[in-house]
Formats: C-alpha cells, structure tokens, sequence
C-alpha cells in the first residue's frame, strides 16, 4: 500500500479534474464537491488489481485502524453508509420498538429515519441560538420532569454536531448521566472538529458519547463515494457491530447466522478512497478554516447572521452557513435566486424534521430556533479547492444582492 510521491501533493491542484462531468455547469461553482486526486486514484486502483473489491479486503481493516488513531477511540467499524451507522448504533444502544428517542430537530433526514427502522419513537429537541445545536437546557428539563412525574425517559439521546459545529456537550452529558441516559453523537458532519477547552479539551466529536457515527457521503469533508463509520471505546459493542453489520454471519461450516443481521459493511474499493481521503483531512480541515476566514472578513457588516464561533469549541466548518436578518428587506429565497442567477451554488439549511410529513406527529421540545434556522439559512460554496477567484464571485454576488 505505498502511495505515490506525488499524491500528497494534490490537495489543491489536481483535484479539479477528478470531479464529476458536469459538476460546474455553464461556470456554476458548486456548493461541495469532493477533492480527488493521485493518492485516491492510486488507492482505489490497487484495491481493483487485488481482486478485493467488496466487504473482504485489507483497506476497510486499515482505515478502521487509522480512523479510530484519528479521532482517538478504540474502536472504529466502518459502515456502507452513515445512516447505516447511526442504524446500527441505536441498535447497540438497546433501542427496541416503542422505545423513544430523544434527537436534535435541526438536521438532516438521515439522523432520525433510523429511529423510525427500529420501531421507535422520535422526540425532536430544538437547538439554540449559540450553537444551533440541541438546547441542553430543553433536554434536562424534560429529563428531570419526566423523572419527576415518574414517567418513561428515552432509550438514547441523539446529539447531531451540525454543519461541522461540535455541540455543547458538557451539559448534556451531564442531563444525561443523572437519569443514565445512553448518547449518540451523530457527528456525520463534523470530522476533524472538536473541543480544545473546558472537560473534553482534546477530544474529537463522536468520541463522548458511548456510540458515534460518521458519514462519508460525497459531499463531506473526506469521502468514500459513500459510507460512515461508527466508533465507540466499548469491545464489547464494536464486536457486536461487526457482527450486525456483516449479517450476523457466525463462524461454522456452511452459512449460519444467529439473529438478524445487516449487510451494511463498507467495501475495499470505497475504503481504499477513505484511506487517501484520511492521510489529507488536516489539509481539507484547513482548507474549510481558510474559507471560512475569508468569508467572515468579506461578509461582516452585510445583514447577515455569520456562523458561530465559540471559544472551545473549534468546528470545521464543513457548510458554511448564513443567515439573513429579517431587516435585510429581502428573503432567504430572494438571495438564494440572486446567487443562483450569477453562477453560485448555495443551498437552503433543512426543514426541521418536525416540519417533515413522516414524522408530523412527534412530539417537539421547542421548536422556534430550528424553524427560524431554517426560513433564514443557507450554505455557500465551500468545497475544499475553491479557488480564491471563485471565493472572490461568491462574495461580490453577495453584496450586490444587498447592495
């Protein structure tokens, strides 16, 4: 498995050629498009020669390995999706049918629908404003007057590190512990983010709770095509997620499977694609802080809301994120027309899942923060090879839209 003496210097340049026909239609600067180059070719091309090209094969082994040295756990089981991860994570945390759940409200489908495979029952936390993450203070109280009252606490709390940004965790931990409550981080979005002060000074997302998962889809910071990874200090339920996630396949003459399992294993070909992806994230992570930079000096004093910046807790940024005043006189739709006419691709921030038809019925703490996250909230282009130029168009497009 050497790589080639020139792929790591293909964090930039290079890239471009690798990205999908198409993706800059008619000089659209896409939103977040993966940054390919000779390493990843060179991974992905020894993993085909080997013959191994599916779940068996020395690169998932490694990049299990290196992922769990990364963000310092014990254990890392690479998935074939991170929706699969958080699947198999719940699973291992006990959840049954008629369990709750309780999730942040602001995220992304794929955090809750495996609530839904489970038989369980999602409750949606609203997110602050400091973070835009699940309100620890909505969480404990509904922990402790449910204790109170003598009525059921949830299985699991999910906690979704959004847009890169890690959650104030420590509160929440500590809601958690005093009603023993399992934690989930869903840090699909945050890889290589973290926390340099206060108690998990150090620490990497996905690594405090008993379960994390990671996803690895295209437009993430490091990518696989498609995958996530969960990761947890427990033997005990890294073994159990080896199994689950290869069938429950168990070692015997002939094919015997001992309860229902899942064929959610990543396979050698897309591993060999994370392993190069791997050996570049602080390239890509300083890449997105550079972005992010530039666009905090070029954006202030437009009526915009920037992202949060919280002393401690140190995001990667991975869409970076606005939101337009409601004095601005114009909409996030108006604004979201405006960038599309001049080439640029930003996109909407998500419907709260509340907002979502399949689960119009859970209950919801809150509910305020996510919905205005959501009515004023976009992304702008930030893969990690933008170039200064295209930077320069999103940024010139911007203010001529509050010109």
């Amino acid at each position: 498995m050497t790589p080639p003496t020139t792929g790591r210097l293909e964090a930039g340049g290079g890239a471009r050629e690798a990205h999908a026909p198409g993706a800059r239609v008619s000089g659209m600067i896409p939103l977040a498009v993966p940054n390919i180059g000779a390493l990843e070719r060179h991974y992905v091309v020894e993993a085909v020669e080997s013959g191994y090209v599916s779940s068996v094969g020395p690169f998932v082994a490694e990049f299990e390995d290196r992922f769990a040295h990364r963000v310092g756990a014990r254990h890392a089981v690479a998935c074939a999706t991170g929706t699969a991860a958080i699947h198999i994570g719940l699973l291992l945390l006990g959840v049954e049918p008629g369990d709750e759940v309780f999730c942040s409200d602001f995220t992304f489908v794929g955090s809750v629908n495996p609530i839904a495979y489970l038989g369980a029952r999602p409750v949606f936390v609203d997110s602050e404003t400091r973070t835009w993450n699940l309100d620890a203070v909505l969480l404990a109280e509904e922990l402790d007057r449910r204790a109170t009252a003598g009525e059921p606490l949830p299985k699991v709390v999910e906690v979704v590190h959004v847009l890169g940004q890690p959650a104030d965790l420590e509160p929440i931990v500590d809601a958690c512990e005093r009603h023993g409550v399992a934690i989930l981080e869903d840090a699909a979005e945050s890889l290589g983010a973290g926390w340099s002060a206060g108690r998990y000074s150090g620490k990497h997302t996905g690594t405090v709770g008993r379960v994390g998962c990671f996803s690895f889809n295209g437009n993430k910071i490091a990518t696989t095509g498609g995958g996530g990874m969960i990761v947890t200090d427990d033997d005990e339920l890294a073994a159990r997620a080896r199994h689950l996630t290869t069938q429950a396949k168990v070692p015997d003459v002939g094919y015997l499977h001992d309860e229902i399992g899942y064929n959610y294993r990543l396979t050698n070909i897309a591993a060999g694609l994370g392993l190069a992806q791997l050996e570049r994230l602080d390239d890509f992570v300083a890449a997105k802080h550079r972005i992010a930079q530039r666009y905090d000096e070029s954006l202030e004093g437009l009526p915009l809301a920037l992202p949060p910046r919280v002393a401690g807790l140190d995001a990667t940024y991975w869409l970076y994120s606005v939101l337009v005043d409601d004095g601005a006189g114009r909409s996030r739709d108006d604004l979201l027309a405006h960038l599309e006419h001049h080439g640029v691709g930003a996109r909407a921030l998500w419907r709260p899942l509340h907002a979502q038809p399949p689960f119009a019925d859970a209950p919801v703490l809150g509910g305020r923060i996510g919905d205005d996250l959501f009515r004023r909230g976009l992304s702008l282009p930030c893969s990690t090879d933008l170039t200064q130029g295209d930077q320069r168009r999103v940024i010139d497009a911007m203010h001529s839209f509050f010109a």
